[in-house]
């Protein structure tokens, strides 16, 4: 008796794969609260209007934290303390790649007026076209 040739099979099946993404979009869901840093500053509390950013367009943000530490806030960047020095040359790179930039400073309610109004002049020195102040609303 001969032997039948069995034809290939050419379906795949996909529910291991399937399964595979939905076990990495859990990974990715839990993961990521805790992806975004930032710092610890008590803003002052006042009345205010939004300021609109583009949707398409991550702002930076730049914090001062109640020791009078800068910190510069993007998901590219890393939350470190700097000096104002080292922040305004790191800020004039970014607006040289990128004029659009938006800038909002979160300055704890515990720093003089003096710092934040200093740190405002610095970056608009290194091109700065507008910065916006973040607080919290009431």
């Amino acid at each position: 008796m001969a032997r039948q040739k069995r034809k290939p099979m050419s379906d795949i099946n996909v529910v291991p794969y399937i399964d595979v993404m939905l076990v990495l979009l859990i990974i990715f869901m839990v993961t990521a609260p805790m992806l975004t840093q930032g710092v610890k500053v008590d803003l002052p509390k006042v009345e205010a209007s939004d300021i609109e950013i583009q949707a398409n367009q991550e702002p930076l943000i730049v914090s001062i934290d109640s020791n009078g530490a800068y910190f510069m806030e993007m998901s590219s960047l890393s939350g470190k303390a700097m000096e104002l020095a080292d922040l305004v040359d790191a800020t004039a790179k970014l607006l040289s790649s990128n004029q659009a930039l938006s800038i909002l400073i979160r300055g704890d309610k515990n720093v003089p007026y003096g710092r934040v109004v200093e740190l405002m002049a610095e970056l608009q020195q290194a091109g700065a076209q507008g910065v916006g102040l973040i607080t919290e609303d009431i």
